[in-house]
């Protein structure tokens, strides 16, 4: 799904000029542009999609940009391959430099995939190189307005928020959305992190935003809904963390079934199997069971959900991501 913002809609957030919004679904994250006041300053977009999107967000940008209007930035509000896997290609065709946080500056500059979590997650961006840091405190000037970066750790340690006051707007990413947030990464890995996500949610209701532009789904207003329904999850998942690794692994999954199309229920099971952040998790949360009867048990959840969708051809399970 992909459906363009900035313009009157009825019935949803209307967001102030300047700003377009590019909502992509759950495989490429939402790409935000911030107009310059002329078309000689240039745009600054911020997250680029997944890497097997790169060429269909190249071309929604062209339909976006305004006569004369140059890509002039991008930004990552983190390093997710959803957020970042467009990079690449964008800074290359629009000849613009690119920022990132400073936590993971090194490790993409020097691509230490140990570091980043494109392996660890199965996934795949295709390796650029930033030319500085998108720092928590800074203030980015854009389109007469101030944008200022303020860290939100939780769903990714080195994760930034962008608010600019006069307009209440918030780019969101992965730490507030609409019903929820991003999936809660360092917890996986045995790292604490829900309190992380708690003391994010306050710096956003401290903000005061009118307006949220999530990394995911529409912009939105309802902020303090969105703030209760995001506090009322993580009480959730502090008193049962492996509810939260049973949510990661199916949203994981669905993630790769969304880029693959399609895969016979042994290639999947293949998958899940050797991807390092599920042996991790399963290790943590659920190995009084089998690897591969758990992983089997997994598909047998999104199947029953209809997450999945399995029909038998030939000898074969096929298992499709349903649409929508």
């Amino acid at each position: 799904m992909t459906s363009a913002w900035g313009a009157d809609k009825s019935g949803v957030a209307v967001l102030p000029p300047g700003i377009s919004v590019l909502e992509r679904g759950w495989l490429s994250s939402n790409n935000v542009l911030l107009h310059g006041a002329t078309p000689e300053e240039g745009t600054v977009l911020v997250d680029t999609g997944y890497a097997s999107h790169a060429e269909q967000t190249l071309a929604l940008l062209d339909t976006i940009l305004r006569p004369n209007e140059a890509l002039r930035l991008i930004l990552n509000t983190h390093l997710h391959s959803d957020h970042c896997g467009g990079n690449a290609l964008l800074s290359q065709r629009h000849g613009c430099p690119i920022l990132v946080p400073p936590g993971e500056y090194i490790a993409v500059s020097t691509w230490d995939e140990e570091v980043l979590t494109f392996r660890a997650t199965g996934q795949h961006c295709t390796r650029f190189t930033p030319a500085g840091k998108l720092v928590p405190g800074q203030t980015l000037h854009q389109g007469g307005r101030e944008w200022h970066v303020h860290a939100a750790p939780g769903h990714d340690p080195h994760s930034v928020i962008l608010h600019e006051p006069s307009s209440g707007t918030l780019l969101s990413a992965d730490a507030l959305w609409e019903r929820g947030f991003g999936i809660v990464f360092p917890e996986l890995d045995g790292e604490d992190a829900f309190d992380q996500v708690a003391a994010t949610l306050d710096t956003i209701e401290r903000l005061n935003p009118t307006v949220v532009i999530p990394g995911h789904g529409p912009p939105f207003r309802d902020v303090s809904t969105a703030i209760r329904i995001a506090r009322e999850r993580v009480d959730y998942f502090r008193r049962e963390p492996e509810r939260h690794a049973v949510h990661a692994v199916k949203a994981l999954t669905a993630f790769h079934m969304l880029e693959v199309g399609q895969s016979s229920r042994d290639e999947l099971i293949d998958w899940l199997t050797s991807t390092p952040i599920f042996i991790s998790t399963w290790r943590r949360f659920f190995s009084l069971h089998g690897l591969l009867d758990w992983a089997s048990e997994l598909l047998d959840q999104l199947v029953k959900a209809k997450v999945l969708l399995a029909s038998v051809e030939g000898e074969r399970v096929v298992l499709r991501v349903r649409d929508g």
